[in-house]
């Protein structure tokens, strides 16, 4: 999870807000614990491994088990590069004095979903159910829009509260 909070601060202006002052800003991301020097440090071990088991089996006569290393191989790899492709979706929130906008967008770069909210009206929601996970949702004039999907239980909470500091500043300074 990203945040850069510049309230009161002119910085940049939101599309479609023409000359409105973006006072909060926020990018949602799933986290993704190997770096690209890990991945490939993991996938040399596993090669490496995968082939000398492979070079012991194809000596002992069962040559067909030295490709199916290959194959094991070729599939990790695949689910890394997948897993990788996902981690590039995200959710953007901005907030301006008289418009807060949530787009989301696809792992292409692609925007998915944009929708936008009245500051004043909106409301930010979180529920727990009887295992601890949490569900972030916004909510305004009975549309209830989910939001966070990628973040852990304590992000969530965590986004909310700043999120709702955000909204209530924005509240003060609109009066």
């Amino acid at each position: 999870m990203v945040m850069d909070e510049n309230a009161g601060k002119k910085q940049e202006v939101a599309a479609g807000n023409d000359d409105q002052p973006t006072s909060f800003r926020a990018k949602l991301s799933p986290h993704r614990s190997l770096g690209p020097r890990g991945f490939v440090i993991l996938m040399s071990c596993v090669g490496l491994v995968s082939f000398v088991a492979g070079t012991a089996f194809l000596l002992m006569g069962a040559w067909p088990v030295f490709g199916f290393f290959g194959l094991d191989v070729l599939l990790i790899y695949i689910a890394f590069k997948l897993n990788y492709r996902d981690g590039r979706a995200y959710e953007r929130v901005e907030l301006t004095p008289n418009l807060l906008r949530l787009t989301r967008v696809s792992p292409k770069g692609v925007v998915e979903d944009t929708v936008d909210f009245n500051p004043y009206w909106v409301r930010v929601l979180v529920s727990e159910a009887a295992d601890g996970r949490t569900r972030l949702s916004l909510a305004s004039h009975g549309k209830e829009t989910l939001l966070g999907t990628c973040l852990s239980d304590d992000e969530r909470v965590e986004f909310a509260d700043v999120l709702s500091a955000v909204l209530t500043k924005a509240r003060m300074a609109h009066n």
